[in-house]
């Protein structure tokens, strides 16, 4: 894939938060924009688990799919992944909830040991327009995410706040409003992150 002229080094785009942010719309919208490859973790599962990607599950958290032992498997997957692109000089997009910090910690490893630099955004909404969000995924026979208030609800308990990355690697996101006035402020974001990264 194609890098930036003024980039010395692959990028790390992690796109997280809880479900229905809209981490997915945006992430893949970035990693269009960018011409970027966007690994979702959605995706990766499902593939792992030999079913189609667009077929439902409507498992706990805890089952199915989604145990705690398939959860790391689909992470660890993410991360082999990106290293392949990153390792060929590709910056690359990932889109999963990265709820722990340890999975978070696992991404600034990888990156610190290529030389890479990961830039973590954070997306954020309303809970009234999640919930929006969910409804109208429940009506799409071509959704990915599984995502319900039900588990919603479960994830919101457990999250664990970015509290451990440092300020030149988050981002926090504001996802509600168009998609084309998001991808202007994240860019608006990522410039300044990028300059105050130069110019510690």
């Amino acid at each position: 894939m194609p890098q930036a002229d003024n980039q010395k080094s692959p990028e790390v785009f992690v796109f997280f938060g809880m479900i229905a942010t809209g981490k997915s719309t945006i992430a893949q919208a970035w990693s269009w924009q960018e011409q970027l490859r966007c690994y979702n973790s959605d995706w990766v599962r499902k593939e792992l688990a030999g079913v189609d990607p667009t077929s439902t599950h409507h498992e706990s958290m805890e089952r199915g799919i989604y145990t705690k032992e398939f959860s790391t498997k689909t992470y660890a997957t993410l991360l082999e992944r990106a290293a392949v692109r990153l390792r060929q000089g590709d910056s690359v997009v990932l889109d999963a909830s990265y709820q722990y910090a340890r999975d978070r910690q696992d991404i600034r490893d990888l990156v610190s040991r290529l030389g890479c630099r990961v830039y973590f955004i954070l997306c954020q909404c309303a809970e009234a327009e999640m919930k929006h969000r969910m409804d109208l995924r429940s009506l799409d026979p071509a959704a990915v995410s599984d995502g319900r208030w039900e588990v919603y609800l479960q994830q919101k308990k457990r999250f664990e706040p970015p509290e451990e990355l440092p300020d030149t690697e988050l981002i926090i996101l504001n996802t509600a409003g168009s998609t084309e006035d998001i991808l202007a402020d994240l860019e608006e974001k990522m410039t300044e992150k990028r300059k105050k990264n130069l110019n510690p």
